[in-house]
């Protein structure tokens, strides 16, 4: 059964970005996507971060996502890159806080990567 994965690309650069380099990224298993050399995987959600994103976060739950991929642009351009992060790592999802390019950017900023957090329910 193939690792589902959704990416989170950040909101202003989805305006004007064809979204190639995360894409080829993905298709290649190239650059973040290199952690699965040896898994099949399956890209089921790619959409910005912006908007309802706890909505979307359980829309990915109901799709089965496993990882979180946030887009290179999102690291280099979202103030709340962090906070993106640490939502989806207590929704229970694996997160790696970059897409293609290096896991240290040009200006030196390290792409968070964050296991999933274990997900309590109240009974």
């Amino acid at each position: 059964m193939a690792k589902k994965i959704a990416v989170l690309v950040n909101e202003d650069t989805m305006q004007r970005c064809s979204c190639g380099g995360c894409l080829k990224a993905f298709m290649n298993k190239a650059d973040s996507f290199e952690r699965y050399a040896d898994e099949d995987i399956e890209l089921v959600g790619f959409t910005h971060s912006g908007g309802d994103l706890a909505k979307k976060i359980e829309s990915f739950k109901k799709k089965g996502v496993t990882a979180v991929h946030l887009s290179t642009c999102t690291r280099g351009k979202n103030e709340n890159y962090e906070s993106i992060a640490e939502q989806c790592a207590e929704a229970g999802f694996d997160v790696v806080g970059y897409t293609h390019g290096g896991a240290v950017s040009k200006d030196g900023k390290e792409a968070i990567v964050l296991s999933a957090k274990p997900v309590t329910t109240d009974q």
